[in-house]
This record gives C-alpha cells, sequence and structure tokens, in this order.
C-alpha cells in the first residue's frame, strides 16, 4: 500500500468494516428491544388494563429502524493507509475523516471486550499527543488489528525518528 501522499495520482485504497460488528450490534439490539417491548407490555397490562399492552410494540418499530440505521452507520465506517497517515472515515449524515501521520502516534492499542471476543472482533485505538485527534477503528478481525497495530506502530516509530 505504497501510495503516498506526495504526487499521489490514485486515491486511497479503502477497507471497510467485516459484517461480524454488524452482527454483533443488530443482536444488542434486537436482544435489548425485545426485552424493553415485553417488560413495557407486561407493566401496561398489569397496571392499566389488557389493552395497554399493545403498546409495547413501538418498541418493535424502533428495532426495525434502528436495523436499517445500524446497516448504514456500518457501511459508512472505512480506513485507508497511505504512505504517510492513516485515513478514517465514518458517518452516514454527518460525516468525518480522520487523518492521523504515522509520525504523531504515540500509542496503539488493540482491544476486545467480552462480547467482542465472542463474535471474533478487535478494535484499534490510535493515541496522539493532542487528546482530540485520538481515532479508532472498531470490528476488526483480531488478525488484521494485530497487522494493523504492528504496522503503524513500525511506521510511526520511524516517521517521528525522521527516516
Amino acid at each position: 500500500m505504497e501510495t503516498g501522499t506526495n504526487g499521489e495520482t490514485n486515491g486511497p485504497v479503502w477497507v471497510g468494516l467485516p459484517g461480524g460488528l454488524l452482527t454483533l450490534r443488530r443482536l444488542l439490539l434486537v436482544v435489548w428491544t425485545g426485552l424493553l417491548t415485553a417488560v413495557t407490555a407486561v407493566l401496561l397490562g398489569l397496571l392499566v388494563g389488557p389493552a395497554w399492552a399493545a403498546v409495547g410494540a413501538c418498541w418493535l418499530a424502533v428495532a426495525v429502524w434502528g436495523w436499517v440505521l445500524l446497516g448504514r452507520k456500518w457501511r459508512s465506517w472505512r480506513y485507508a493507509e497511505r504512505a504517510d497517515d492513516l485515513l478514517i472515515s465514518r458517518g452516514v449524515l454527518w460525516q468525518e475523516e480522520t487523518v492521523v501521520p504515522y509520525g504523531r502516534m504515540q500509542l496503539v492499542e488493540v482491544t476486545s471486550g467480552p462480547l467482542e471476543r465472542r463474535f471474533g472482533l478487535a478494535s484499534v485505538q490510535l493515541h496522539t499527543a493532542a487528546a482530540a485527534s485520538d481515532a479508532r477503528i472498531p470490528g476488526l478481525v483480531p488478525a488484521e488489528a494485530e497487522r494493523l497495530r504492528d504496522r503503524l506502530t513500525e511506521l510511526g516509530g520511524a516517521r517521528s525518528a525522521g527516516l
């Protein structure tokens, strides 16, 4: 991926996130909205009357809406490695593109919580000198997260040393 920022004619090669992150987030959406539907229906059915239990179905509309939004948000996440920096792009309505120069990176972490581990996912967190410029790439396959961490660490060390 030697498409440098100096005199490049081609755009960056963007890499999207694997589908495991979308599966995890949609599963969490279904679990939480299902739980809220049941609790709302039972409470309203017992406290107000059986006809009011149907109000719990409003959470199902939230689940459908969230299902679509999660898919759009997942498709918007992507990253590209260039010769001098890492690009991270995300967002549907408000789009953000973060450029992290390799020479500015101070720490690159790979993290994975219990649910992420269950779904075979890991996140890469990039720390720079400016707290506002920290960047994160969620939902990567652990091997890709480790490869990216090692590459970014290597390039960051070479760039900060002026090589």
